[in-house]
């Protein structure tokens, strides 16, 4: 049970939009969307808007990280198309993820180097575990990534912020990519879907820190059936996918109920959700 971060006895009621923190009956401050604690409702009385700072709230509601990181993954493949709408095997051979593996007869890995070359995370090729995560097979692949990112994005950036939208998509795709290392280290990985994953995970906290069912709404049948999929249908990363949805659920968890009701410091929220995402990068380098 949530309690007021300023009466620890007594049960909060809701989140303070401003800040997350949970607030009692007593410390709930009507405002024009939700409720604010006392200090964000001091804070914000004591607020004039004037001139360039117009633009600056008009903008304040869209979903700008989501918009470049869905940007930066179609430029990618659209830069790297070959014969049959392909991502081309250089972007793919340098950067997909891959634990430890040798250039021999596999078609994405024979154009850039030597037969018998060793590739992969094991032999210093660190980038991979963030490269990996911006490259897609085909068409619709990226499509679908893309597609469910933006949508996830116009739910959870302006819920979140744009700083911790974007920490929490990279401490999840590098949960992902440890995932996939630890589950299958020599398979060849490319996509987004861990961190599209993470990004539900992300979701699944927030509601449970808002006392909303997932099932409520349309993503626990999305979760569901996308889990479904990546246990039965071949060549689907277990690892990446499941990976990336735990440690997406973890870092909301601590944005949205930790932090708020233990730390009771965005900082200090911010500092363990990104030290999160540097033990999955360091767990990443080791595990191969």
């Amino acid at each position: 049970m949530q309690t007021c971060y300023r009466h620890p006895d007594r049960r909060a009621g809701v989140i303070c939009q401003r800040c997350d923190r949970p607030i009692c009956p007593d410390c709930m401050h009507q405002a024009s969307v939700g409720f604010h604690c006392p200090e964000c409702a001091r804070t914000g009385a004591q607020n004039i808007v004037q001139g360039p700072q117009l633009l600056r709230m008009a903008s304040r509601g869209r979903a700008l990280v989501t918009q470049v990181l869905v940007g930066l993954n179609l430029a990618i493949f659209a830069a790297g198309i070959g014969p049959g709408l392909r991502t081309r095997e250089e972007f793919i051979g340098y950067g997909g993820l891959v634990g430890e593996g040798r250039r021999l007869d596999d078609v994405f890995l024979t154009a850039q180097a030597p037969v018998g070359e060793w590739i992969g995370v094991a032999h210093g090729e660190w980038w991979r575990i963030v490269t990996s995560g911006f490259l897609h097979a085909n068409l619709i692949h990226v499509g679908m990534n893309c597609f469910i990112l933006y949508q996830l994005g116009q739910l959870l950036e302006p819920a979140l912020g744009r700083l911790r939208f974007g920490l929490v998509y990279f401490v999840a795709m590098l949960t992902g990519s440890f995932g996939v290392l630890l589950l299958d280290p020599t398979a060849f990985t490319v996509g987004a879907s861990g961190a599209v994953f993470g990004l539900m995970g992300v979701a699944v906290a927030l509601m449970r820190s808002r006392g909303i069912s997932v099932f409520d709404t349309g993503l626990g049948g999305l979760l569901v059936l996308n889990l479904i999929i990546t246990f039965t249908i071949p060549g689907i990363s277990i690892g990446g996918h499941v990976g990336g949805l735990i440690g997406g659920f973890v870092a909301g968890w601590i944005l949205t109920d930790l932090g708020p009701r233990v730390l009771r410091n965005p900082s200090a929220a911010l500092a363990l959700t990104a030290a999160l995402g540097i033990g999955m990068a360091a767990g990443s380098l080791l595990v191969v």
